[in-house]
């Protein structure tokens, strides 16, 4: 049985360019690394659900990955600094 292709719903470019160039910025990355953005769709019986994957890879192998809740079009800069950007636990604020 041949598989028949399925439609992609993609970003705006100039959107998903955007975010790309922010996940750059905001996490200091060289040309080398390459940034994936990737949109997943997760159906089940009553439930669809749409997660955006991030993920940086590095030459020398290592790999960075976030997943956040939405679809691409709906991820702001705001969601990705929040995401991407670790925050201090209270413990480590008080040392």
């Amino acid at each position: 049985m041949p598989l028949e292709p399925r439609h992609a719903t993609a970003a705006p470019d100039s959107h998903l360019r955007g975010l790309r160039d922010a996940v750059r910025t905001l996490l200091r990355l060289d040309d080398d690394t390459a940034v994936v953005i990737r949109q997943l769709n997760w159906t089940t019986p009553g439930h669809h659900r749409q997660e955006t994957s991030i993920s940086a890879r590095r030459m020398d192998g290592r790999v960075r990955h976030w997943t956040l809740d939405g679809p691409i079009d709906q991820i702001t800069d705001n969601d990705l600094r929040a995401a991407l950007i670790p925050h201090p636990t209270p413990r480590a604020i008080a040392r």
